[in-house]
């Protein structure tokens, strides 16, 4: 951990600072158990109730989660992504969906015209990731597979608003497709043409390709028509 002793006056500000640090670097990822209060308590140098109030605080933002008798646990890496989250919850497939539509078209058409060869490189690696397991067993891994094929397309665009929206809007959109995964046809969702349009810097085919994968995903799910 990079954690370091507090000196400033506002001791819970600046508790709740350095935990929401740690969480948004990935030193705790989501889903991680933290360390425990007397740890966090001799780690950063400030009495157990400056760590509790801390803890309620992130708690109540969703960022965190208090488990009775088990421990804390790391629900979302911002307070954006637990808002998300949270929201997602009663929402339809459809509005994520309509969302997720939105945030990538406009993405890939950015990313098509500000890839840089590491970009490509990423972005080829997750499309052979997601090429392995189309129409395998491992739905699941299926999923995350496709996330993180988007995600490479979102992080090419340069674009930190964008990237930080997509990935946090990513945490929240997991639960939903996956709960949904086992009427997916993976097969029939065209990601090389995306890559493809990319990587060539054509933003208009990027866009079109974008379009048609995520209707290939309406499509094979019941009742969600596409756009």
């Amino acid at each position: 951990m990079t954690l370091r002793t507090a000196r400033r006056s506002s001791l819970v500000d600046q508790v709740i600072d350095q935990l929401k640090g740690e969480i948004a670097a990935g030193a705790w990822g989501l889903g991680a158990k933290i360390p425990p209060e007397p740890t966090l308590s001799e780690t950063l140098g400030v009495g157990r109730n400056t760590v509790r109030e801390a803890v309620r605080a992130l708690t109540h933002a969703g960022l965190l989660e208090c488990r009775q008798g088990d421990g804390t646990y790391v629900r979302a890496t911002s307070e954006l992504s637990g808002a998300v989250r949270r929201r997602l919850r009663t929402a339809e497939l459809l509005e994520i969906l309509e969302v997720r539509r939105a945030l990538e078209t406009e993405a890939a058409r950015l990313a098509a015209g500000r890839r840089t060869p590491a970009d490509v490189a990423r972005i080829e690696r997750a499309l052979a990731r997601c090429e392995e397991l189309a129409g395998g067993d491992d739905r699941g891994a299926f999923v995350e597979a496709d996330l993180d094929f988007h995600m490479a397309v979102a992080e090419a665009t340069h674009n930190r608003v964008l990237i930080e929206l997509y990935r946090d809007f990513g945490e929240a959109l997991r639960a939903s497709i996956t709960a949904a995964v086992d009427r997916l046809d993976q097969v029939a969702v065209p990601h090389a043409s995306l890559a493809e349009a990319v990587v060539a810097g054509d933003a208009e085919a990027a866009e079109r390709a974008t379009l048609v994968c995520l209707d290939a995903v309406c499509r094979s799910l019941d009742g969600v028509p596409p756009g």
